[in-house]
This record gives C-alpha cells, sequence and structure tokens, in this order.
C-alpha cells in the first residue's frame, strides 16, 4: 500500500530536521523550499539549512551548558543537523561552530539522497490544502509575507514580529596580527579547539569610550513601520547595548575577563573585541555579538575604529532580518499543532524559540509527532525533565498567557537551565575536588549537573520507548 506523504513547508534547520525524522519511521515526506524560485533578505544560497546569522552552535558542554545538553539529546535522536554540524565542525573554543557552507551541503546532499525525501522548489502563500492531511510549516524567521498573512487569517492572531542584527565577517589577512592576538577565554578547550580560537583586539579605556560614542551617534538604519519592535536580548544590535548604557558592552560581547594580550602581559585590557573562525579554511572570521543596524558607511567606519582592525576588510557588513513567530502558548497544543486545525504544525523558530539547536530541536520533535500520527500511533511528548520537554513545554504551555491579548508577553528564547523542573536535592553532588563545606558556585555546578544527568537518563528511556516502532535505516 502506498503510504500517503507529510508535508512540510521551508527547508531550514527546522524543516530539514523534521524531514529526516519522518523518512526515519519509514514515511515519505514533501518538502517545499522557496529558496531556487524566490530569494529572502538575508539568505545567500539555495541551500538546505543555511545558516544566514552566526556560524556558532554554541556551547557543546553537556555537563554544565543547556544548548550542549540539548546537542546530546539530539545525538542520541539520530539528528541530521547535529551530524552535519559534528562533520562540520571549526575551532571555536568549548563552543561547536562550523563551516557554514560545508554544513549546508552536507545536509542538503543528505535530504537529496534519501528516497523517501522529495524536494520541491516553490512558494506556499497560503495555508496547506485539505488535500495535505498532515503538514508542517517550518518558514522560520523569514516567513513570505503572503503565507505570514494566511497564517494570521487562520489563527485570528497577529503575527508578533521583530528583528535579529547580523554580525559582520572580516577576511582574516586584514586583520593586524601585531596589535591582536590568538586566545579562548580562560584558554578553554572546546570540540575541535585548542584553546587559542578566537582572535582578541584590546581596547584601552580611551578608545572604548571614543568606540561607544561612535556606536551612539553612527547613522543607522530606519525603520518608520517597525518602531516599538521588541529585540531578543540574546541578539541585541550593538548601537541598542550601546545606548542602555556606557558600560553595557564592557560587560557584555566586550568583557575583557578571562583573557591576557600576548604583545603586552602587563597590560589588563580595558575592553576587547573577539573574532571567530567562519569557515574550515580559516580566511573569515565573524565578529562575535556584533549585530548591528548601522548603515553600512557607518559600520566600516566605527569598526575600523577598533585596534587591530583599521584596515579591515569585510566580507560582509551587519544587517537585520525578519522574524515573525507565533503566540504559541495560545495557539499551539501540547504536540505542535494548530489548535484550530488538526494535522497541521508548526515547528523551528516560528513556534517562538530562539537559536539554532533549537530550532532544529522542535523540527526534530514536529517530524516525530508527524509519523506517529501517520503510523496510527499515540504521540509520546518527551518528558519535561529533558531538554527537548523543557523547551517544548515553554512553547506550548510553559509560558504564563496574560487574558488581555494587547498585553501579551510571549518572546522567543533559547533553552537554559530556567526551563527545567529543579532537581532532587539528594541528586546535587560536589563537583570533584570540591572537598569540605559548599563553597560559592557549588551548588550552582551541583544543580547543573544533577538536571542534565537526569536529562539524559530521562532522554534514553524515552527514545527507547519510541525505538522499537522506528523502521531500520
Amino acid at each position: 500500500m502506498t503510504m500517503r506523504p507529510i508535508h512540510i513547508v521551508g527547508g531550514g534547520l527546522a524543516g530539514s530536521e523534521a524531514a529526516w525524522q519522518i523518512a526515519a519511521r519509514g514515511i515519505p515526506v514533501i518538502l517545499h523550499e522557496m529558496r531556487g524560485v524566490r530569494g529572502t533578505e538575508a539568505h545567500k544560497t539555495d541551500g538546505l539549512a543555511e545558516l544566514v546569522c552566526s556560524n556558532s552552535f554554541r556551547s557543546d558542554d553537556s555537563e554544565y551548558n543547556a544548548v550542549g545538553l540539548i546537542h546530546a539529546e539530539m545525538r542520541m535522536a539520530n539528528s541530521l543537523i547535529m551530524r552535519s554540524a559534528d562533520a562540520n565542525q571549526v575551532p571555536a573554543g568549548s563552543a561547536l561552530a562550523v563551516d557554514r557552507d560545508g554544513f549546508s551541503d552536507a545536509v542538503t546532499e543528505a535530504i537529496a539522497a534519501n528516497p523517501l525525501i522529495t524536494v520541491v522548489r516553490e512558494e506556499i502563500t497560503g495555508l496547506p490544502p485539505a488535500d495535505w492531511d498532515l503538514a508542517i510549516i517550518a518558514t522560520g524567521p523569514l516567513t513570505a509575507p503572503g503565507l505570514a498573512d494566511a497564517i494570521a487569517a487562520e489563527t485570528d492572531s497577529d503575527a508578533l514580529a521583530f528583528f535579529d542584527a547580523i554580525a559582520p565577517i572580516v577576511y582574516f589577512d586584514s586583520i593586524d596580527m601585531d596589535t591582536a592576538w590568538f586566545q579562548s577565554r580562560y584558554d578553554k578547550v572546546g570540540p575541535g579547539g585548542t584553546g587559542k580560537d578566537y582572535i582578541n583586539c584590546p581596547m584601552d579605556r580611551d578608545q572604548y569610550e571614543a568606540f561607544i560614542d561612535a556606536l551612539i551617534a553612527g547613522d543607522k538604519t530606519e525603520f518608520r513601520e517597525w518602531e516599538g519592535t521588541p529585540y531578543f536580548d540574546g541578539c541585541l544590535p550593538i548601537e541598542i547595548m550601546a545606548e542602555r548604557g556606557r558600560e553595557t558592552l564592557r560587560h557584555g560581547p566586550m568583557k575583557p575577563m578571562g583573557l591576557t594580550n600576548a604583545h603586552k602581559p602587563d597590560e589588563k585590557p580595558y575592553a576587547v573585541v573577539q573574532l571567530r573562525q567562519d569557515n574550515a579554511l580559516g580566511t573569515l572570521y565573524n565578529m562575535v555579538g556584533f549585530q548591528t543596524k548601522l548603515r553600512y558607511g557607518a559600520q566600516s567606519e566605527i569598526l575600523r575604529m577598533i585596534p587591530a582592525l583599521e584596515n579591515a576588510e569585510f566580507a560582509r557588513l551587519g544587517g537585520l532580518h525578519r522574524n515573525t513567530y507565533l503566540n504559541s502558548p495560545v495557539l499551539l497544543a501540547g504536540d505542535l499543532q494548530l489548535k484550530s486545525r488538526k494535522g497541521l504544525r508548526f515547528a523551528g523558530q516560528i513556534t517562538g524559540c530562539e537559536g539554532y539547536v533549537e530550532s532544529a530541536a522542535i523540527g526534530l520533535l514536529a517530524g516525530r509527532f508527524a509519523a506517529a500520527d501517520r503510523l496510527g500511533e499515540p504521540v509520546l511528548p518527551p518528558p519535561a525533565t529533558t531538554a527537548f520537554g523543557a523547551l517544548l513545554n515553554h512553547i506550548t504551555g510553559g509560558h504564563i498567557v496574560s487574558d488581555d491579548e494587547k498585553k501579551r508577553s510571549f518572546q522567543p528564547m533559547n533553552v537554559n537551565f530556567g526551563l527545567f523542573p529543579p532537581p532532587d536535592a539528594g541528586a546535587m553532588k560536589k563537583p570533584e575536588g570540591h572537598e569540605g563545606r559548599w563553597r560559592g558556585k557549588d551548588k550552582a555546578l551541583a544543580k547543573k549537573r544533577a538536571i542534565t544527568e537526569r536529562a539524559k537518563r530521562d532522554a534514553a528511556q524515552w527514545l527507547e520507548a519510541v525505538r522499537p516502532r522506528e523502521a531500520a535505516e
């Protein structure tokens, strides 16, 4: 008997992961992607899972970091996104960063080689037709206006939108390495790293103060129709951070802690701008935390005020991209189905999660849930004690919803330990080598370790519960 396909709209990280998970169950998938027919303001290629902002998947520490934990759970779940990231990593200290082109190529090739997945290059301008009985919309932050309008009409609720900023990318050979130096913060060694994975550009106090003045006064892009649009605090433009206080950047992306100037070891930098390798060749470096909405002319002038970047050549200057997301706690059920339309699920950033791995993780769950529906099986949500479950719960019900829709406060969220149920006190153990009384950070570290150990155990049990029904690869 021929099985009906599941349709997915959007070939980003979430859509690609959803397609992979569904095909793993032996179910055909039709993946609809508009790039190749119509581009976006931020994408540069028509490859699947293109990374339009940073090339970092952030921390890979699965013992003390919630992002690293979701990495681990995705690997346990046979994630295509994590497999492709691991195969294309570049040095980045304790973070997992990737060669963006190699990563996208790996995802695109894996999807194309899967006989159960058909990629159709077309723009979907409305909600899926009735004969698509099971479908997933994973169009991400750059949802086309026609589809966004259709979603808003179906939900009888305005889609909320804000703009993420894109950080500039610098050619390595234009950086003055007589001023800058290689070092990871606290010399920490991460996956594929050496402890010297970032280029550090130091500033003294006078240079920092002049830089802040220039950011505040710099010529910025004006978006009158977008005034009042909220920014996600984890991705604020540098000029917005500067406007919030002169020390904000120095305690954020420009903090000097854990770094020693290799050229002047006796002089403590007042502030430091870090650059991270952006491709496997090491020819491109992105400016960490330096997303901006400054006009191009102002960017070039102001960023060259940074010591070591006086002669910088930019492969790409910063910019903004639209981010549209649903009021998911109101609109989506716990299995990511739209409450007003059975069989239609949403996945990725459009659901109100923030970050590459978070988006892919929600795509993974949406794919598994849709596959269970197609096979007539019960949908088994992940436990709330897992990173999967904690993030899903925030999106579909963990956020407090105001009775007044006009004052709703649901905002995109990265996975973090605040989304997890607290661990049992008995599960909290002192870090190795910390004998005697509990010291300052001991309890915080012990709590994180207890959460991650519990999460990995519960994720393994959840995956084992569904594994007997999965099709062999």
